[in-house]
């Protein structure tokens, strides 16, 4: 599993390891099941604190994309199709409000957004 970091970024570590992941898991890279590394040895292969991998496994659990079991370690969340199903569905929301939004600056009327769209999907 390739995680990058970077100091540069303006989001915290946490949120990259984080966001990540959740890609992986929605891109299937990472199946239902799947064992995640442990939290010392990912914050060992991305020498960062245990604090902050710790904080992004805790992330990725309460939005239900993993489940921990005492003892066992860390895996990828089954069943949780739809919840890819939601956050691909968020996704198109956000690129759509930046279109409305850049659309609108642009001085396109909504009927050629859809216009626009609709060439779109076609292809």
């Amino acid at each position: 599993m390739d995680i990058i970091i970077s100091n540069a970024s303006d989001k915290p570590l946490y949120e990259q390891i984080a966001s990540q992941m959740k890609g992986l898991i929605m891109s299937g890279v990472l199946a239902e099941g799947a064992q995640l590394p442990s939290i010392r040895v990912l914050a060992n292969d991305l020498r960062i604190s245990v604090i902050t991998t710790k904080r992004a496994y805790a992330d990725l659990e309460a939005q239900g994309f993993i489940e921990t079991v005492q003892g066992k370690g860390s895996f990828v969340a089954g069943g949780n199709l739809e919840l890819v199903r939601e956050e691909r569905l968020r996704q198109v929301e956000v690129a759509l409000e930046q279109a409305v939004d850049t659309a609108h600056a642009a001085g396109i009327s909504a009927r050629e957004m859809h216009d626009m769209l609709d060439l779109l999907l076609e292809d």
